[in-house]
């Protein structure tokens, strides 16, 4: 068997660090939320321990009101919290007929309309006042949105240096922890299925940071040096339009970028963007980020079909059909969300809704199959756990917290007077939950009166 050690996201190090000051950064992460699914990019915070139970008047910390509108998960780096947000500045324009979608789902978009601020905020973590606050980019946007998404929904990401902010078409901004501005770059203009919008967030590891960029126009993965955004490499792809986010694993002392797709997911060497392996099997407008844990990379997407498959990392050409594939399935996927791998178990939710499965990460075997989670209606956010807890929350405002086992055990149902779409962080005893309206921290640390 192959001796497989997967270290996630911007590496963290599966068995050991090679220095000192490695192993310090090591664990600043686990301590943190640095990027979308957490320091391992597996929808887990290894430190964190929030808290069970809470409603408007209990564990809340602080509560603020976001200016604008954005889907886009916070991130937290020592007593930082930042977010990425699109505030409507009141100038309209007159609409292009071009730019309004055709077809059967054009009552759930909303052309661009009006100019938008694109704005980072960073908010203290221990009040929420805001320590400062950029404007990125004000602009009329290139295309609409659906209406549950807006224009602000890729996560930024944090080295512990340097913050990622990308706003797709409106470009890709690199600012220092205190809100300077260090390098800016135009990515060029998205065209996306039914004018759905953008929303895949950068990947980094070291000084690279990635890039996809699938859409109904000429698609590329895209490499880039975080020191001052030099292009690295650039490597064509045939896909139509992807909302996936990239992650990137080392397997053998090779760093390899999986991006999912619908026609195939591919992975690429980090540093040349060579194509390494790829494997077909996916269904249409592929969302759900990959996972990676266990010796395998799990990838799944659920529109219109379902698919989930355990990849093993170390294949070459196209694995479809050999080995390299340890299993798949295709039953009770979900379309937005994606996967929760939590030690030896694969969380899935089912389409957009509330029906839960647990796999056994090694061999696809359902220990739950799509089971009613009663609490919440429609689920958007990507599960995520902590302190053997497995935490989900739904657009209507509604929360359950279960026991990591292999049913679903469930600890507590909470309710907060707001909707969530964004994916919770965690970072130490606090949860952080991005409603459509306010920025709630959570915490078991002794509460204070919530900000109106």
């Amino acid at each position: 068997m192959k001796n497989i050690a997967l270290i996630i996201g911007m590496g963290l190090a599966a068995v050991c660090c090679l220095s000192p000051s490695a192993c310090a950064l090591d664990h600043a992460r686990d301590l943190n939320w640095p990027q979308w699914r957490g320091p391992q990019a597996t929808g887990i915070a290894p430190q964190g321990n929030p808290p069970v139970e809470w409603s408007e008047t209990r564990h809340v910390q602080w509560k603020v009101t976001l200016p604008g509108r954005g889907t886009s998960t916070p991130i937290v780096w020592e007593q930082q919290v930042f977010i990425l947000t699109a505030i409507p500045t009141g100038r309209k324009v007159a609409v292009q007929p071009a730019a309004v979608p055709a077809g059967p789902n054009a009552h759930m978009v909303d052309p661009a309309s009006e100019a938008q601020r694109f704005t980072v905020m960073a908010l203290d973590r221990a009040t929420g006042r805001t320590l400062w606050q950029q404007t990125a980019c004000e602009r009329v946007p290139y295309e609409g949105y659906h209406r549950d998404h807006g224009y602000a929904s890729a996560s930024p990401i944090t080295d512990g240096k340097r913050l990622l902010a990308c706003f797709g078409s409106n470009g890709l901004f690199c600012y220092d922890l205190t809100g300077r501005l260090l390098w800016q770059k135009d990515l060029g203009r998205q065209r996306t299925r039914y004018g759905y919008g953008e929303a895949s967030s950068p990947a980094l590891q070291g000084h690279t940071v990635v890039i996809l960029w699938d859409h109904e126009g000429e698609d590329f993965i895209l490499a880039l040096d975080v020191r001052d955004g030099k292009e690295l490499w650039r490597q064509q792809r045939d896909e139509p339009t992807g909302w996936s986010t990239p992650l990137i694993i080392e397997h053998e002392g090779r760093w390899q970028v999986v991006a999912n797709g619908t026609k195939k997911v591919r992975s690429y060497d980090l540093s040349t963007g060579q194509l390494l392996w790829e494997c077909a099997g996916q269904t249409l407008n592929a969302i759900p980020s990959p996972v990676a844990g266990q010796g395998l990379v799990f990838v799944t997407s659920g529109y219109q079909g379902h698919a989930v498959y355990a990849l093993r990392p170390g294949g070459h050409g196209d694995i479809a059909g050999t080995p390299d594939v340890a299993w798949f399935r295709r039953k009770n996927t979900p379309y937005v969300p994606s996967p929760l791998l939590y030690g030896d178990l694969l969380y899935l939710l089912s389409g957009n809704n509330a029906a839960l499965s647990i796999l056994t990460a090694a061999t696809g075997h359902p220990l739950v199959d799509a089971q009613r989670l009663e609490g919440i209606q429609g689920v958007y956010a990507s599960p995520v756990g902590a302190a053997d807890r497995v935490y989900l929350v739904g657009r209507d405002g509604g929360a359950v917290v279960l026991r990591k086992t292999g049913s679903l055990e469930v600890l507590a149902r909470n309710r907060l007077d707001d909707g969530f779409d964004a994916s919770p962080a965690i970072a130490g005893n606090q949860l952080f939950l991005r409603g459509r309206r306010s920025l709630y921290c959570l915490s078991t640390a002794p509460t204070q009166e919530p900000k109106p």
